[in-house]
């Protein structure tokens, strides 16, 4: 992205913050995997989404009349293994601060910093050492009471960065619909490519190498394969099984690059063709999801989409002779979750489960323009249930899409990846 739209959102936080408010934002450490082995790194999402500084161990300082940022320190021989650091002067003028300190500057400049600042935000609980080490800070500089002196009095998560994040604007769509072409290139190669016999770990590497392959970072998440009725379990991701006959393979991947993640879900058969209890389950999910697509609309109630979705897989469900009884006493006791148990979508963005709340004052908050969220039902039959007649046991269907809220017009971003029965077939012959 063009450096002008993170030095817009520093100073758009910096308008928000009041007198006394002092924002902590840390990049990620790099992490260890194994002995000495670190893992990929990646970035915290909401550190680059301010900055769109990919060096790690970085901290960003806010005030309203104050912008800061320790870095590492330009040493040569560490760059000769790791790569050239930015360096706090280049920091300094890439994000037009204030200041910019090396990082081991941290302990001498940060209570000067804090000191008679009222509110810190900062997001507490990702880091519990960190966070042990501010409240420690903290607590050291309010014992300076009888000085004239203290330190923050309250601690709140940024919650309003959040809020930020949560609306994309016209670049972010471009990312995400770019990330979604990615994730369909994908999909469609295992569509065509699958195999009875092949092994669910011989798709995710068609997956992982298609992503790659087109600049992606890879994966935005841990890629599901699941085959038969490795498909009932919701976050299956172990893809070591063998794929068999008249089998229905779930694929639930998304391509992330550019730190925008695309989450989509896609069902199809083993063979050329759907048996015929597993085309009915696909065809039930698919029109129930298409009509939760449709009711993704500005002012419409998120739980409601969710509630409608439920009401409509219950009543396919009855009429399938699956759920037997009242459609009201169903919903009432909840019988319809040995089949759906989990929520129909998310908000999506930088992180495959985006950031911002659902609820307000305990109601459910009405989606608004600019917002991307999933839509994603599923029914899932478990195979060892034998009240479930023999055709449809171990079959696992989720169906998922990511729509963008535009008025009473919403966005399918991910619209380019086949689920009509009648293509999937056709590609899969």
């Amino acid at each position: 992205m063009d450096q002008n739209i993170f030095r817009k959102r520093i100073r758009n936080v910096q308008n928000l913050l009041k007198e006394s408010e002092v924002l902590l934002v840390f990049a990620a450490p790099q992490k260890i995997r194994n002995r000495d082995v670190e893992y990929k790194f990646r970035q915290d999402s909401d550190y680059y989404y301010l900055t769109g500084i990919e060096e790690e161990d970085g901290v960003l300082v806010l005030r309203r009349d104050f912008s800061s940022h320790f870095a590492l320190p330009k040493d040569k021989e560490k760059e000769i293994w790791t790569g050239i650091r930015l360096g706090k002067e280049e920091i300094k003028k890439k994000l037009e601060l204030d200041h910019s300190f090396d990082l081991g500057e941290w302990d001498s400049k940060i209570s000067d910093i804090l000191t008679n600042q009222f509110t810190l935000y900062h997001f507490f609980g990702k880091d519990s050492k960190r966070d042990s080490e501010l409240l420690e800070l903290i607590s050291s500089l309010n014992r300076r009471l009888r000085e004239g002196k203290f330190g923050p009095q309250r601690w709140e998560i940024p919650n309003f960065l959040h809020e930020m994040r949560m609306f994309k604007s016209p670049e972010e769509i471009e990312k995400l619909k770019e990330s979604s072409r990615i994730t369909a290139l994908g999909h469609e190669r295992l569509f065509r490519e699958t195999k009875v016999g092949m092994y669910e770990f011989e798709l995710e590497s068609i997956l992982e190498s298609e992503y790659l392959k087109h600049g992606a970072w890879g994966g935005g998440y841990g890629h599901i394969v699941a085959a038969g009725k490795n498909a009932t379990i919701l976050h299956y991701t172990t893809n070591r099984a063998k794929i068999g006959d008249n089998e229905l393979i779930l694929v639930d991947s998304g391509a992330e690059k550019d730190y925008y993640t695309a989450d989509v879900t896609r069902v199809f058969p083993s063979g050329k063709k759907f048996t015929s209890e597993q085309r009915t389950i696909y065809q039930l999910v698919l029109d129930v999801q298409k009509q939760a697509i449709l009711d993704t609309r500005q002012g419409v109630e998120f739980n409601a989409v969710h509630e409608k979705t439920v009401k409509n897989l219950t009543s396919g469900l009855i009429d399938l002779g699956l759920l037997k009884g009242e459609l009201s006493e169903i919903l009432e006791k909840g019988e319809y979750r040995r089949f759906y148990m989990h929520r129909t979508g998310h908000y999506l963005g930088m992180d495959v489960h985006d950031v911002g709340r659902y609820f307000e004052n305990g109601k459910s908050k009405p989606m608004q323009n600019g917002l991307v969220v999933t839509v994603e039902p599923g029914l899932y039959f478990d195979p060892t249930d034998e009240t479930i007649p023999v055709g449809f046991r171990g079959i696992g269907v989720r169906i998922e899409d990511d729509v963008l809220v535009n008025g009473d017009n919403p966005v399918v971003l991910t619209s380019m990846i086949a689920k009509e029965v009648d293509e999937i077939e056709a590609m899969r012959a």
